[in-house]
């Protein structure tokens, strides 16, 4: 069955009505159902002109005379749809190949905010560590926004989707920022092409979160209480006695031990993460401005360990990692705040 963008049509496992907006291959749509849209494929929408036809009929079968006690009252509060957070979603786009064989030819990249608050976000994108593409714009509640389209050859280069949420109306008991990210791996991929195609479905989506976190509020100690029964120190001469920071802090291995050869990847990463904590320490002890942490390409798994500390870390204002020509993309810079 033919459809245009503009068409009404009939969603038939829910059996609401929705207009066509896109045409996205020979098999699937894009349809907008109530200011949400999403992809349908073809079998699974028909025209609507049976369904009101029979709507009709039926309406003028069991019309009759009503009395005022009949009449039902009016719904005065509008029932409130359910929210399950925030999604990202992945709608691959499937053509035909000279051969007859379906192949994904690109994803297309969609936000899902179901909840009931609007939100400003940041977007970014990269390959093995090297951004990509990025974008901040806002979504607001219960609305989808189409991102952008992903070759499909480009997605066994380690993606990384990474968001930086806020409120779009502050509040005061909640986060300044919510963060999230998604790795996805090729092998991970195609188990997920390969389940929606059998259960015939047009997209998947992974949760970014499920509620948007509250602002966490620290205990504050009353000195003047302490005073009277512990000896006060100064503060701002305790680093004296520290270990000096670094500004530039090499975790290649090979830099922190010469017995090495011997250990395990498990090994190898628990001691480049236990002197990352400890000059971490120093750089706040010290009020050190920034630091740079060589941590190589690799896998990138000592990189997005090291991010996701970063992440929860009240002193850092905010950390990136982009080229460098002394360290290629295999250093973070971290700047912190006081």
């Amino acid at each position: 069955m033919k459809f245009q963008v503009g068409d009404i049509v009939l969603i038939l496992h829910s059996n609401e009505e929705a207009e066509v907006v896109d045409i996205i291959n020979e098999k699937m749509v894009m349809v907008d159902a109530g200011g949400v849209q999403f992809p349908v494929y073809k079998d699974q929408i028909d025209f609507p002109y049976l369904k009101r036809f029979m709507e009709q009929r039926s309406r003028e079968q069991k019309k009759q005379k009503q009395y005022v006690d009949d009449i039902k009252k009016e719904k005065t509060n509008e029932e409130k749809r359910e929210e399950d957070g925030m999604w990202l979603t992945f709608l691959p786009v499937i053509d035909t190949d000279e051969f007859g064989d379906d192949v994904v030819e690109e994803l297309k990249v969609h936000l899902h905010n179901r909840t009931n608050t609007a939100f400003n976000f940041d977007y970014k994108l990269a390959f093995f560590g090297k951004p990509e593409f990025e974008l901040k714009n806002t979504i607001y509640p219960f609305k989808d926004f189409y991102i952008h389209d992903v070759p499909f050859e480009d997605l066994s280069d380690s993606p990384f989707f990474e968001f930086e949420f806020s409120l779009l109306n502050p509040d005061k008991t909640k986060a300044e920022i919510c963060t999230a990210s998604l790795k996805l791996k090729p092998k991970q991929l195609f188990n997920k092409i390969e389940e929606i195609r059998s259960k015939n479905e047009a997209s998947f989506s992974y949760r970014l979160f499920d509620k948007y976190p509250d602002k966490i509020i620290e205990d504050k100690i009353d000195v003047g209480s302490l005073s009277a029964k512990y000896k006060i120190f100064d503060a701002s001469k305790a680093n004296q006695h520290l270990d000096p920071p670094r500004s530039v802090l090499d975790l290649h291995i090979e830099k922190l031990t010469d017995n090495w050869h011997h250990l395990g990847n498990l090994q190898i990463l628990a001691i480049q993460l236990k002197t990352f904590e400890k000059y971490y320490d120093l750089a706040i002890a010290h009020l050190q401005p920034s630091m740079i942490v060589i941590h190589g390409v690799g896998s990138g798994r000592l990189r997005d360990e090291i991010h996701e500390l970063l992440k929860h870390r009240r002193e850092v204002k905010t950390f990136v990692n982009q080229y460098d020509p002394r360290f290629g993309y295999g250093a973070t810079e971290i700047f912190f705040q006081y």
